[in-house]
């Protein structure tokens, strides 16, 4: 498997991940019955297909994300298994138990929502509170897991404030505290940070790793967000149009897209049209040799920004001649795109590349990544 290379963005927030993980054992606190599973779901609404049989399996403490464009159905189907949404067919399995029948008030999944729901006229600790009060809890046990709760999020000292009086990122953490003292078994959250700045948003990313990992608990996380679904995630499903397209972790499918929707999706990537040809493919740029034979005779391959090298000599295999067109700066590296393609290129490494200026590009074979065939 190739070293993870994301984004410049996605870079460094992967980083984080990896501190986290080290700094966290990923067996902590974890029990054996939070899992979830979805089988064969099945949605419409009028003519619109929203859910296309779609089947998932999340392994307790796992967290797992759902990922793809606005009207893929990734909130349809967390609002199914929150049971704030009713399938027209298959079921939902929670701990091994079948809840597609139970209200949602029964199940034992708590959802955090995009705007967050707070009650205003209603302090913090109050706030946190409101779930375990309707729900007829005593007042000792109340006051034992909102502390609780509050402590771990670092809210203690706002527990009296109303919501006007915090920021996003805090009333992000209450949202949270509030669903999470209610001790779920799988918690649910629908785009919970797409509303935040994005320096908080990446602070909040880790944060929200950091605690699914002392907890052990199951989070599921809806996002389009493709750098907050590779920070998170232990594992991914990429939906598109109702159907899961690709599930793995962020490094397998980031470094192994099945099909150019998944490629250009996660991430940036040449696509490069081609025909099959023996040890490789022909394509609009000559002959590129490839490590293994496609199955199709005519279709596409890709291959990272950051995945093709640059220079002034001409490589012993799959080198293009290549003319730089555009040169984008984006801190940590930058993006050249360059002709005949378009193609791009990323590197941290910056020599004075004028635009006009002819390079060498090389696009090893262990770095092309063979799309599966969309038309069958």
């Amino acid at each position: 498997m190739r070293t993870c290379r994301y984004d410049s963005v996605i870079t460094v927030s992967y980083e984080s991940r990896t501190r986290i993980s080290e700094d966290m054992n990923p067996n902590q606190n974890l029990t054996t019955d939070q899992g979830l599973i979805a089988k064969h779901v099945c949605k419409t609404f009028g003519d619109v297909k929203a859910l296309d049989d779609v089947t998932l399996d999340v392994s307790p403490g796992e967290f797992f994300t759902l990922l793809g464009p606005s009207g893929c159905g990734k909130t349809t189907l967390l609002r199914i298994i929150a049971g704030l949404e009713l399938a027209d067919s298959g079921r939902i399995y929670s701990g091994g138990k079948d809840i597609t029948g139970l209200p949602a008030i029964k199940r034992q999944v708590n959802t955090v929502f995009q705007s967050y729901a707070l009650f205003p006229h209603l302090t913090i600790y109050e706030n946190i509170a409101f779930g375990l009060r309707s729900r007829k809890f005593p007042e000792a046990e109340i006051k034992k897991r909102v502390e609780r709760r509050l402590e771990m999020l670092d809210l203690s000292a706002m527990a009296r404030r109303h919501p006007h009086q915090l920021s996003g990122g805090q009333k992000q953490r209450v949202a949270l505290a509030r669903a999470l003292v209610n001790e779920p078994d799988v918690l649910l959250l629908d785009e919970p940070m797409s509303a935040l700045d994005a320096r908080l948003r990446a602070q909040v990313q880790e944060d929200l790793r950091r605690l699914q990992r002392k907890l052990g608990r199951t989070f599921i996380l809806v996002t389009h967000d493709q750098a907050e679904a590779l920070v998170c995630s232990d594992r991914l499903a990429v939906m598109r149009q109702g159907r899961v397209v690709q599930c793995g972790t962020p490094e397998d499918v980031y470094d192994n897209p099945r099909d150019s929707f998944v490629a250009k999706f996660l991430g940036a990537a040449n696509l490069i049209p081609c025909t099959k040809a023996p040890g490789g493919v022909q394509t609009a740029f000559g002959f590129l040799a490839l490590e293994k034979e496609p199955a199709w005779q005519e279709g596409t391959v890709a291959i990272r920004p950051e995945w093709i090298g640059i220079g002034d000599t001409e490589p012993e295999r799959n080198g293009i001649r290549a003319r730089v067109t555009e040169i984008v700066y984006r801190g940590t590296n930058f993006d050249l795109w360059l002709e005949p393609g378009p193609l791009r290129v990323r590197t941290s490494s910056y020599r004075r590349i004028d635009p006009g200026r002819e390079v060498w590009l090389e696009l090893a074979p262990k770095e092309l990544v063979i799309l599966e065939d969309e038309t069958r």
